[in-house]
Parts: C-alpha cells; sequence; structure tokens
C-alpha cells in the first residue's frame, strides 16, 4: 500500500492534511467501516480520492450530485487519474463503454447517481469491477430519519455484499445522533465508526429577527450587507415576487426554482456564480453542488421545516473563512403555519389511498395493470380534477414511493434531442457565418452516431464544456439553428413522471407500515419542534443551539450571534452603571484627578472616562479649581 502523505504530494501538491483527514484515511485503509462528519467545504472528496489511490483497485463514489461528479471526474482527470461518471441522461453506447473501462482500463474512480444501482445490468458489470473502496456521500439520504431520505440509497448495502471484506466509508456534513445510529445500520458496518469534525462555523453570524414586514427588513439587510446573496422561500411564485420586488427597490435579483427549464436554470446559477445577479431568490431546489465561497449572506424569508436544512442552507455563506451572515425573518404566523406542516407532509392514510386511487383513473389503469409503466404527469391538472389539495397531494405520493409502489420522477426527459432536417452533404453547402453554430454543427456530427435519420438525446453541459461556452450561450445557438430548419431541438424538460414499480392493486391491498408512516410522522414532528425551539430561543447562542442538535456538546458561545450580542450589550450596560455608581460612590467621599479615579476603579480605563464625562454633563460630579472632581452634593 502506498504512502498516504505520498499520494497527497504527488497527486495535490499538499505537505500535509487538514484535521481530522488523516484520521479518516488512516481508519478506511486500515481496513475499518468509517462515517465521517464534516461541515461542506471541510474537504470530504479528498479522504476518499487519497484512500482509494492508496487501497488500489477501483473506488466506487455514490452521490445523488451530478454537477459534484463531473467536476471531481475533471479534476481528477487533470491530476493524471482515470475517472469515470454515470448519470441519468447518458446513451446506451457511452455506459456501456464506461463500464468496460472500469472492467478492463484501470479506471480508478467510477461516480455513480444511487439511482444506478437499481439497474440489473449495471449490478452485473459491476461484480466484474475491482473494487475495493465504497464512498458513499452524502451519506444522511440513506436514513429515513434523515431530512433528505432517498430510497435508491438502500441498495448500496445490496452491493456490498458483491465485494465481502470491502471497505465502506461514508460522508456527510448533517445528521443527528438518531441519523449516525441509523446509517451505520443500513449500510452493514462491521463495528461502529464515526469519526466527527466540529460542526461550528466560526465566521458565520447566526441571526433571527421577529418582523411582520419581512420585505422590508429583507432590503435592508441587502443594502447593508454588501455582496453575493441567497434568499431562500418555500414557493416558486414567491420566489419570482420577491426577486421582482427587489430589482424594483434598485437591488439587482433574479429567481430560481425546479420548475424552471434546465438551460434557464443553469444560466441564472452561472450568472449568480460570477457575480452578475448578486442575489439569487431561490426554493430549496437551489443549492445542491454549489460552491461559490463568498456568499455574504443567506437569509431564509420563510421558516424551514427541520434545523439539518437551515443548517445546509445556512452554511453556504462564508466558505471563504470571511465574516457572513445567516439570517432567518419570522413571525408568530410563520411559526404556527410551521407547526401546521406536519399535517400537510403526512395527510391522513386515507388521503393517501385516495391520491393512489385518483392516480389509476387519471391514467386509465385497471387493477393488475400499468407495472413498469411511465406516465406523464401534469400536478395542477390532476389536483383540479380529482378536487385534492396540491401539498398534501405532493406528500401522499412521497408515502406511495417510500412504500415501494410507484415514484414521481423529473429525470425521464431531463436530456436535450436533435436530429439533423437536411443531409450531410446538403448541409456542408449551408451558410454559416457564426462561428458557434458552425463549431456545434462539427461536434455534434463527430459526437452522435445516427442524428442524420433519428432523434438522439445530447449532453447539453458536455456540449457546453467542449466549446467553452455557458449553457445559455448554446441554447440560442441550438435555437437559431432550428429557426433555420437545419436541426430539430427539443429542449429537456423537468416535467414530473410516474413511474408504477407494481401494477395497480385494489385498496384493499394498500399497506402503509408503521415505519414509513407512523415513525417518520413522529420523526418529522420531532425537526418541526427543533426548529420552533430554534426559533424562539432568545438566551442561547445560535451556534451552540444548532451543534447540540447533532449532539456535539460544545460550551464556548459564538460571540457573533444576535443572542450573544444582545446578551454582551446587555453586560456593557450592566458594567455602565455599576461605574456610575461607584464613581459617585467614590468622588463622594473624596477629590481625586481623572487619572487618579481611573486608577482606584476596577473598571476598563474607557468605560471609567465615558461615565465621568456623562456625569459631568448631567451636572452630578464637577471640577474643582485644582482640576480635581468631586460629588456635586460635597460643597
Amino acid at each position: 500500500m502506498r504512502d498516504i502523505h505520498e499520494i497527497l504530494r504527488e497527486y495535490w501538491g499538499y505537505e500535509a492534511f487538514r484535521p481530522l483527514q488523516e484520521e479518516i484515511i488512516r481508519a478506511v485503509t486500515g481496513g475499518r467501516d468509517t462515517l465521517a462528519l464534516m461541515p461542506t467545504g471541510g474537504g470530504k472528496s479528498l479522504t476518499y480520492q487519497v484512500s482509494g489511490l492508496a487501497l488500489g483497485g477501483l473506488t466506487l463514489v455514490v452521490t445523488p450530485l451530478i454537477a459534484l461528479m463531473k467536476d471531481q471526474v475533471e479534476d481528477l482527470r487533470r491530476r493524471g487519474v482515470e475517472a469515470e461518471a454515470l448519470y441519468m441522461g447518458m446513451r446506451t453506447e457511452d455506459i456501456e463503454s464506461v463500464t468496460n473501462k472500469c472492467v478492463y482500463a484501470g479506471v480508478r474512480f467510477l461516480y455513480v447517481s444511487p439511482e444506478r444501482l437499481t439497474s440489473a445490468r449495471f449490478r452485473e458489470r459491476l461484480r466484474q469491477m475491482p473494487v475495493r473502496l465504497i464512498a458513499v456521500d452524502e451519506a444522511h439520504c440513506i436514513s429515513q430519519w434523515g431530512y433528505d431520505f432517498r430510497p435508491s440509497y438502500l441498495r448500496i448495502a445490496e452491493v456490498r455484499e458483491f465485494f465481502p471484506g470491502v471497505v465502506v466509508l461514508a460522508l456527510t456534513a448533517t445528521a443527528t445522533p438518531a441519523v449516525v445510529e441509523d446509517i451505520q445500520r443500513q449500510l452493514g458496518f462491521a463495528a461502529p465508526n464515526v469519526l466527527s469534525k466540529s460542526f461550528r462555523r466560526e465566521n458565520i453570524s447566526y441571526v433571527t429577527r421577529e418582523t411582520d414586514t419581512k420585505d422590508v427588513e429583507l432590503v435592508h439587510i441587502l443594502e447593508r450587507v454588501k455582496g453575493s446573496a441567497i434568499v431562500y422561500t418555500r414557493t416558486r411564485e414567491r420566489a419570482r415576487e420577491l426577486a421582482g420586488m427587489l430589482n424594483k427597490r434598485g437591488i439587482r435579483a433574479d429567481f430560481y426554482h425546479a420548475g424552471l427549464p434546465s438551460a434557464t436554470r443553469a444560466r441564472k446559477q452561472e450568472e449568480w456564480k460570477r457575480g452578475e445577479t448578486p442575489v439569487i431568490v431561490a426554493t430549496n431546489a437551489f443549492g445542491m453542488g454549489i460552491d461559490k465561497a463568498d456568499v455574504r449572506v443567506v437569509v431564509h424569508v420563510d421558516i424551514p421545516d427541520s434545523p439539518e436544512a437551515y443548517f445546509q442552507e445556512a452554511g453556504r455563506a462564508g466558505r471563504d473563512g470571511r465574516r457572513a451572515y445567516a439570517v432567518l425573518l419570522y413571525n408568530a404566523s410563520a411559526v404556527a403555519a410551521l407547526k401546521r406542516r406536519v399535517d400537510n407532509e403526512f395527510p391522513a392514510k386515507e388521503m393517501v389511498k385516495r391520491v393512489y386511487e385518483a392516480l389509476g383513473n387519471y391514467f386509465q389503469l385497471g387493477e393488475g395493470e400499468g407495472q413498469g409503466r411511465v406516465f406523464e404527469f401534469d400536478e395542477e391538472r390532476f389536483c383540479r380534477r380529482f378536487s385534492l389539495e396540491p401539498a398534501k397531494t405532493r406528500s401522499a405520493i412521497d408515502i406511495l414511493s417510500l412504500c415501494g409502489y410507484l415514484e414521481c420522477t423529473t429525470e425521464i426527459n431531463s436530456r436535450a434531442r436533435v436530429t439533423f432536417l437536411v443531409p450531410r452533404d446538403e448541409l456542408y453547402n449551408r451558410d454559416t457565418s457564426d462561428p458557434l453554430q458552425e463549431r456545434l454543427l462539427v461536434t455534434l456530427m463527430r459526437t452522435y452516431a445516427g442524428i442524420f435519420v433519428q432523434d438522439v438525446f445530447v449532453d447539453e453541459e458536455y456540449l457546453a464544456e467542449s466549446l467553452g461556452v455557458c449553457r445559455h450561450e448554446l441554447y440560442e445557438a441550438f435555437l437559431a439553428l432550428a429557426k433555420r430548419r437545419i436541426i430539430r431541438y427539443v429542449p429537456g424538460d423537468d416535467k414530473p413522471y410516474i413511474i408504477y414499480y407494481q401494477p395497480r392493486l385494489p385498496l384493499s391491498y394498500i399497506r402503509l407500515s408503521r415505519e414509513v408512516y407512523e415513525k417518520r410522522r413522529e420523526s418529522y414532528a420531532g425537526k418541526i419542534r427543533g426548529m420552533v425551539r430554534y426559533v424562539e430561543d432568545r438566551e442561547r447562542c445560535r451556534q451552540l443551539q444548532l451543534m447540540e442538535y447533532f449532539g456535539q456538546r460544545e460550551t464556548e458561545p459564538c460571540g457573533i450571534c444576535d443572542n450573544c450580542l444582545a446578551r454582551r450589550k446587555g453586560q456593557r450596560q450592566d458594567g455602565r452603571e455599576a461605574a456610575r455608581a461607584k464613581v459617585l460612590e467614590v468622588l463622594g467621599r473624596e477629590e481625586l484627578e481623572m487619572h487618579e479615579l481611573a486608577a482606584r476603579l476596577d473598571f476598563p480605563r474607557e468605560v471609567v472616562t465615558a461615565v465621568t464625562r456623562e456625569l459631568l454633563d448631567e451636572g452630578a460630579i464637577r471640577y474643582l479649581d485644582d482640576m480635581k472632581l468631586t460629588s456635586r452634593k460635597n460643597k
């Protein structure tokens, strides 16, 4: 096994690891299953990359973040390490090429989405790969008690069975003690082994502010804290409204949510990352895989439904180590609405079954039909037709998904489709004066076989990188070629689809287990209570409150949150009052010069000087002819 410090120097050029990194790597290379708790930006990826290179063979990295996959594959390749990625939207021939490289060509790292593990074909090829380490990123997703549970993560334990003795390294930035225990159980740890770095963020000032005029308060914050900002809200409509309001107030802002076309989302994200749009107003769809270091403030205008979600989103501020702010705006009605979310997220079981029956009728499925079928799903139309409340309908579908009956996904047609409308020979005679359009046509012809005879799926992110342009410029080039009737271009969409994993069953067969319903409801209610406590607690340090929620017991207050600052201000005021009283007491007994008075009292000199001036202005004390101070009471 290679020396880990030698690997660090050769591939990364560093002489030493960050805190906790070496301890994690030595545990993994020593053959111990390990759960590493490290805050975002703490260098998680390096722990499995160095471990994988030390162990040899192939490291399988499971992550839901496609952007992270692509960034890390490119980074590893630049360092001379063979790496590949498999994710939704790839062509069959590309998937086959990647898996062949992993089996035969010495690939060192393979990044896959958790959904890939459900593919029987992939699992069969995976058995043939020389896997020496399994790294599980965002490991909290495997726990149904976590805030972002994903059923596909449960397949990781099955994959472990293919490779007896292979070590697992699980990594997450947020996990409560219950989730920590559940992660290790779900991944089949041979023995408990948790290595944790403090969740403390010394440079973030956490603030909660009660206000009935959130818009006014938001403008005030963004005018005072200059620089890049994220504003989180719960609904798409509110994101659009707030962005419009900010622009009218002279603060350049844009909005972002999952309902926007993928090209539009990519453009908005890039403009924000480049600083062209300082403020992005978004739902919680924004932020996964975002690594912008200079975010100065994150504002929540709605209360998140768990401390985990809040910590993750607020933690996107100040990754450059400079002072940053995490501000949560609330009022009494917002707290009341937060408490009602339990019933919205876990509608009555009869409501869940009603939604299941309505879906079957909507797609015109008979009992026993539908297994494996995929249906485009118009949620608004569906809810209107069956008189269903949208929020509760979404929650009911989530519960049905956890039970394994069906799933709602936006991944089916996420890729764009292109086909040429003119023959190849005629194409060369077309006048294409635009250089980008010319390069795009050449790249399409070289990259995608069959594009002249049928629609092919194209990877727009790959094309943008290859051409050295942003996604929006690529989108405009596609539209221009389509308008000239050179290609047919169907942009990728994020429409939801319903996938039936089982045939439609009679309602009497639908079972909502205690694990899926009652226990998860109880867990969710606990998260809501945790968030309410955080908002309403005006005494304890905010930083310590969050750390305590995640099971980290520290006692040193941060000193920069709203509660700490209020306490310090109160102490300063109390100190000034005590100093005033002492000055009056001493000068009531004797006459002293200013320097003598300051030396006599056990208070900071600047405090004594300040209160003495106040007392002089008030006439409570006076100077004598010899410039000594005395009380007015002394004649």
